[in-house]
């Protein structure tokens, strides 16, 4: 059974930061591409950012120089870096795991901006 478990995700006010993690289970992690993507209410869901296993980056170009993805392999855990955070980052902020035809998401972790 294959499982993405996110965390870290709360209330932060405008101009700070959070770490979002996503630990999976029951896949081979590194040889899957693992992205955050964020919806908002009201929006579709967007890309953040992806990272594949050997460590190859791609952001949406909003978050660029905001945030900064990483993974660790040993721990089956992606993260997501998010500073300076603006109201408009507000959203549930969703791990991705893809590898060819297998497509798995978390049940996502909310992020609100607010003063």
């Amino acid at each position: 059974q294959v499982q993405l478990v996110e965390s870290g995700g709360g209330l932060v006010q405008p101009g700070g930061s959070l770490r979002l993690s996503c630990t999976a289970s029951g896949i081979t992690f590194r040889i899957f591409v693992m992205g955050w993507y964020r919806q908002a209410p009201g929006k579709e869901r967007e890309l953040v950012a992806t990272i594949t296993g050997g460590g190859t980056t791609n952001y949406a170009d909003s978050m660029k120089g905001r945030f900064i993805i990483s993974r660790d392999n040993a721990k089956n855990t992606v993260y997501l870096q998010m500073n300076s955070l603006e109201p408009e980052d507000t959203a549930v902020y969703y791990c991705n795991a893809v590898f060819f035809r297998q497509n798995y998401w978390g049940q996502g972790t909310q992020v609100t901006v607010s003063s």
